[in-house]
């Protein structure tokens, strides 16, 4: 196992206790992430910096859902990318409505922190929870 693989698998382990301190631990000060659009909450987009993705991504995520990523399976590629696979499980507050979506997480780690995201899920299956649809 890579460094960089231990430094994104801090951060599920972070992201699936809620920890914001630990989340922020793991991202570079110059951190970039790329959400899938149409992700509720207004979590879809482009993010620059570990406070605003922070606040914006996971932090309104967090307000709206009981919910984790869990990684299931791993691919380091020779270009420095790591991608990994799994679903997000969890509960709509609002609804108390269970879900499931799976994810491909593209990673990038510069000088032990994570550089970059770019994230895909089944935003679908999000709005879904929230609606009762």
């Amino acid at each position: 196992m890579s460094d960089s693989t231990d430094v994104v698998k801090a951060f599920y382990c972070a992201a699936q206790q809620h920890d914001a301190a630990a989340i922020l631990a793991v991202l570079h000060p110059d951190f970039e992430a790329h959400v899938a659009p149409g992700m509720p909450c207004a979590a879809g987009g482009s993010f620059q910096g570990p406070q605003q993705a922070l606040t914006r991504i996971w932090g309104a995520v967090f307000r709206d859902f009981d919910t984790a990523p869990y990684d299931e399976v791993w691919h380091e590629s020779g270009t420095a990318t790591i991608v990994v696979t799994g679903h997000y499980r969890g509960t709509a507050r609002a609804t108390g409505r269970r879900y499931e979506a799976e994810f491909a997480h593209l990673w990038r780690v510069t000088d032990g922190r994570i550089r970059w995201l770019h994230q895909y899920t089944d935003t679908a299956r999000w709005h879904e929870a929230l609606t009762g649809a």
